[in-house]
């Protein structure tokens, strides 16, 4: 069942040479420009608002969604579409207010925009932390994710043996390899090669839910009817169909009890407290402080950006039909004994799912799944490969390099950071699998969101906020959400005013393990807030206009009525939303 066969080839080969075949015609229509920096690092002026739309999802839409977000929903059901669905609140703050200010004053990276707020001290640490999440925590995730996934279906092995190791081992080359020849490009061959990839990933995530809801009413009597099995999900799993995560009766629990799933739930989605502040910082940083989502838009005029940033924000209202649906239709058919080969890891979710599509369909899947992949991965690297060429190479070892140095050295960059990215993820060496993908991207971003986001939304919007500000808040944002969340329990104990950590038990590698922890979410909520008041007492100590402050006008943020509209109608899906699945 696992195993791929002839049309399923032919059809991801098919994917393959399109996606290939189109970004080297966009290469060598763009070849003139090949060594113009800005045209390589950010495709300057090139960019429809489509194009940035699609080319946001691609770079977010990826393993970490497609296998962790599955998996989320398997575990927890609908709340972890919170993360999407809020996200689509927080590109419309970022398309109104945040880019208006990044491109008054020509802002192309995110390390750029501190040293013209605050100072080259505040924009070498943080390109230099950029750096290492981008590599040590987004690449290696997606790769291992990516490859773990595609592994079981090409290989039909199981998880461990020699077999599914080789055919993982070679994933990992074939998926690296594949991003390179895109991102080697440039920006603007990563932004048109991510339309196709999205539409490649929605229709053949559309038909992984598709089948899922169909094998869930046919295992259960109804026929082939995807309605049916949709509410045959709702009626046998309601609780997976909440959007709120009921608080535990019990701050601790042992294994194999229902009270140490529940808190194993609410530690990685705390309820009603996180949209007090985990997961609005989660978005606000992610979509509006970050180098390769911002990227695709700063290259472009004020409207294409909004447009592109607001489409994106309307396409995320889809995403957990296609990443986290196929999640609770596993979890349904695995409780009720009708997925035999899954072992009920919940990141093998989404496999498990895919092993039951019919022929073509199942290599549309994993094109889908590659698209994913692959964008994320060439997003990613392009970042990896701007901040280090324009904010370190060009600033502190070469600043008299020409054009096409800069997009040498762009290139070597992006090489070294994928075989960083292959060597650490080889033998799972940061422990990816046993954190659970999507839970160890947010809890491990979260460790410099605070402090970061803390910075720049000050930054905008605050003209009294200063450097010495901004050095203390990038430093402490990151020692407070490292103190809350490996110090706090033995300091302080388990129950304080300002949080409750929860003690339970889980399977690492066969060994029970206990584990005491606050709820990553709320550690952001904390980091964030003493964060803030830390930079504003010190702030109050400068001038009352710090002379690198941004001037602001009304104009900037003045919408034109079909910004408006496009607004206007992603709100009030989103309420009708949660006012469903409250």
């Amino acid at each position: 069942m696992n195993k791929l066969v002839a049309t399923d080839y032919i059809v991801f080969a098919l994917y393959f040479v399109i996606v290939a075949s189109y970004g080297y015609w966009i290469y060598l229509r763009r070849k003139s420009r090949e060594h113009d920096s800005k045209a390589f690092f950010l495709a300057e002026g090139s960019l429809t608002w489509w194009a940035i739309g699609a080319s946001l999802i691609a770079s977010n839409i990826s393993a970490e969604q497609f296998i962790g977000m599955s998996g989320e929903g398997f575990f927890v059901g609908m709340a972890v579409s919170a993360y999407e669905w809020i996200a689509a609140v927080a590109l419309i703050i970022i398309a109104v207010w945040f880019m208006p200010v990044y491109l008054k004053n020509q802002i192309y990276t995110m390390p750029q925009f501190l040293k013209t707020r605050y100072n080259e001290t505040v924009a070498l640490i943080m390109a230099i932390f950029w750096l290492f999440l981008y590599v040590f925590v987004n690449l290696t995730s997606i790769l291992y994710l990516g490859a773990m996934a595609i592994s079981g279906l090409v290989s039909g092995a199981t998880v461990g043996t020699p077999e599914f190791n080789f055919v993982l081992h070679m994933l990992m080359i074939g998926l690296a390899v594949f991003a390179l020849i895109i991102t080697l490009g440039g920006m603007k061959v990563i932004g048109y090669t991510d339309v196709i990839q999205v539409a490649v990933l929605i229709i053949g995530g559309l038909a992984t839910t598709w089948l899922a809801l169909t094998l869930v009413s046919e295992k259960f009597g109804l026929g082939k009817d995807v309605i049916a099995g949709f509410k045959k999900l709702m009626e046998l799993e309601p609780d997976h169909f909440k959007m709120i995560v009921e608080k535990p009766a019990t701050t601790s629990a042992v294994l194999g009890t229902e009270e140490n799933l529940k808190i194993q739930k609410y530690v990685v989605l705390p309820g009603i407290a996180m949209y007090f502040a985990g997961q609005w910082i989660v978005n606000l940083n992610y979509w509006g402080c970050n180098q390769y989502i911002t990227q695709r838009a700063l290259g472009a005029d004020l409207q294409t950006a909004r447009t592109g940033i607001l489409f994106a924000g309307f396409l995320k209202l889809l995403m957990p039909v296609i990443v986290m649906l196929p999640g609770i239709a596993a979890y349904v058919l695995y409780k009720n004994g009708h997925l035999d080969s899954f072992n009920g890891v919940k990141d093998g979710a989404y496999s498990a799912i895919l092993a039951y599509l019919p022929e073509g369909l199942k290599g549309l899947s994993i094109a889908a799944l590659t698209a994913a992949i692959v964008a994320s991965l060439a997003g990613k690297a392009n970042s990896i490969s701007t901040i280090f060429t324009l904010d370190i190479y060009k600033k502190y070892f070469n600043k008299e390099a020409s054009e096409k140095k800069q997009v040498w050295i762009g290139r070597a960059t992006v090489l070294a950071a994928m075989l960083l990215a292959v060597l650490f993820t080889w033998n799972d060496t940061l422990g990816i699998g046993g954190e659970g993908g999507f839970t160890f991207i947010q809890k491990y971003t979260g460790f410099i969101g605070p402090g970061v986001f803390a910075m720049f939304i000050l930054g905008m919007f605050w003209k009294r906020t200063t450097g010495t500000a901004a050095v203390v808040g990038v430093i402490l944002g990151f020692v407070l959400a490292v103190f809350f969340n490996n110090y706090a329990v033995d300091i302080f104990g388990k129950e304080t005013w300002l949080y409750t950590a929860y003690e339970y038990q889980k399977l690492n590698k066969g060994v029970t393990e206990t584990v005491v922890e606050i709820p990553f979410l709320i550690n952001m909520g904390w980091s964030f807030f003493f964060t803030v008041v830390a930079m504003v007492l010190i702030s109050l100590a400068g001038p009352k206009v710090n002379p690198k402050a941004f001037v602001l006008d009304k104009q900037m943020f003045k919408l034109q009525p079909k910004t408006i509209a496009l607004i206007v109608i992603t709100l009030m899906i989103l309420v009708a939303l949660y006012v469903r699945f409250w």
